[in-house]
């Protein structure tokens, strides 16, 4: 039955339908309270004056305290003010009336802050299932086979090579990671990883194949349910190869920020290079060449993978990076630089990526793709910088505005559908494209 729970869609299924018409009736009844002009002149006083506050309070969140570290979704700017205003009414209406009204109005409260929950998660599209936003996964665990060490690289892509056998499953299959990856070296609280097998790695005498590690967003945690969806989509059409993909842990705790280093506040950067890369090593077939291993992230997993596949360009090949923050802890610089460096300028400006990229360049064999939606006017200018200095250091780099698309689930599938796009020939999974 939890399962059940957990799994329901809270995006466009019917539960959202129920919740908004369950809001709608409940402001129908306040509404109601009397009908006389001196309570409909009130009720609309209520309903502007409690939609001007929340309006308020959002633009303080966003534009002076920098609560979500830059704009916010339109539909935030709809659901805030309309909760605000439905709590106005709904306190109005604990005063002389009945204790039936009472009650109504004081139910009416949490289900007006829940429905404008679920309506912005809704837009940001990011959590589709109530267990996504609770953190609380029902996927069954996944105990991949292990590799034979001695069994070297194909010396030719697998695009020529690969014949998919009869009865191959049409789609992969997405899991957590049967007991874990062990943080032994690190110590890293991380949460379970989410592995993605695709199609061709079901079978018997499965290949090599490229390996995608990727890092979501903050708050978030390892979700393989996007890349999955991108990669099935490339499998059909490339008979059934794909990229093995490991989702990842950085944060530990969705609400801090580790930075993708190694502080006070985690070593996050010791468990993705430290713990994730040799567990993936010893325990996925995967191929070993590093132009068959993309470090991708988005977000704030897009900082960290820009952070890494530039750091350590000897282990990670290619880059993808989905509207990433700009350094690790664009979004609150101020107060990393105090709590995390001391006031440090210097040691602050040592560990952004920019400045990574410049020391390294130039980059001898590095595929960077950096996208972001169109709309996304928070990290877009970042976006593109990360994507000049990428290029200054001697990446091969692609820069791609998703059109039509913001910080949510359309920049984050956008970015997927079109970083494959560049990546497959190079991962040996399609031909290159004509000169």
């Amino acid at each position: 039955m939890w399962d059940f729970l957990l799994d329901v869609n809270v995006i466009d299924g019917p539960f959202i339908v129920v919740m908004y018409g369950l809001s709608a009736l409940v402001a129908i009844y306040l509404l109601g309270r009397e009908a006389s002009v001196s309570w409909g002149l009130t009720a609309i006083v209520l309903i502007i004056v409690g939609a001007m506050v929340g309006a308020g309070v959002l633009w303080a969140a966003v534009y002076v305290l920098n609560w979500f570290g830059g704009p916010v979704t339109d539909a935030a700017w709809f659901w805030v003010p309309a909760v605000f205003a439905g709590v106005f009414l709904a306190i109005w209406n604990l005063w002389f009336t009945r204790w039936w009204r009472k009650l109504v109005a004081m139910l009416a409260i949490p289900i007006f802050a829940l429905t404008a929950v679920f309506g912005i998660n809704a837009a940001y599209g990011l959590n589709t299932t109530l267990g996504a936003m609770i953190d609380a996964s029902t996927l069954r665990s996944i105990d991949p086979e292990a590799p034979d060490p001695a069994v070297a690289d194909p010396v030719d892509p697998l695009y020529l090579t690969w014949l998919a056998p009869e009865g191959m499953p049409a789609k992969g299959e997405i899991g957590t990671v049967a007991g874990g990856i062990p943080n032994t070296n690190s110590g890293f609280p991380a949460r379970a990883a989410q592995l993605y097998l695709p199609p061709a790695a079901l079978v018997d005498d499965a290949p090599r194949l490229p390996l995608v590690i990727m890092m979501m967003g903050q708050p978030g945690g390892p979700d393989a349910t996007f890349i999955a969806s991108v990669l099935d989509e490339y499998a059909a059409q490339h008979n059934g190869l794909a990229p093995i993909a490991l989702v990842v842990d950085q944060l530990g705790d969705p609400t801090e920020d580790p930075l993708c280093l190694n502080t006070d506040r985690g070593n996050a950067e010791t468990y993705v290079m430290g713990d994730v890369v040799p567990w993936a090593i010893q325990e996925l077939n995967v191929l070993r060449g590093r132009q068959f291993w993309t470090v991708a992230g988005y977000s704030n997993g897009g900082q960290c993978a820009a952070y890494f596949g530039s750091k350590y360009f000897e282990t990670f090949g290619n880059i993808l990076a989905i509207s990433p923050e700009e350094f690790a802890g664009a979004e609150h610089a101020d107060e990393v630089l105090d709590t995390i460096f001391g006031g440090d300028q210097a040691a602050y400006d040592f560990v952004k990526t920019t400045s990574i990229m410049a020391a390294k360049a130039p980059y001898p064999d590095t595929t960077a793709i950096f996208t972001v939606g169109a709309n996304d006017e928070g990290f877009g200018p970042g976006t593109q910088r990360l994507a000049d200095a990428a290029a200054l250091a001697g990446m091969r780099t692609t820069y791609f505005a998703v059109p039509d698309a913001d910080h949510g689930v359309s920049g984050l599938n956008g970015g997927l559908q079109k970083g494959f796009e560049v990546l497959y020939p190079r991962l040996g999974l399609a031909a290159p494209p004509p000169a």
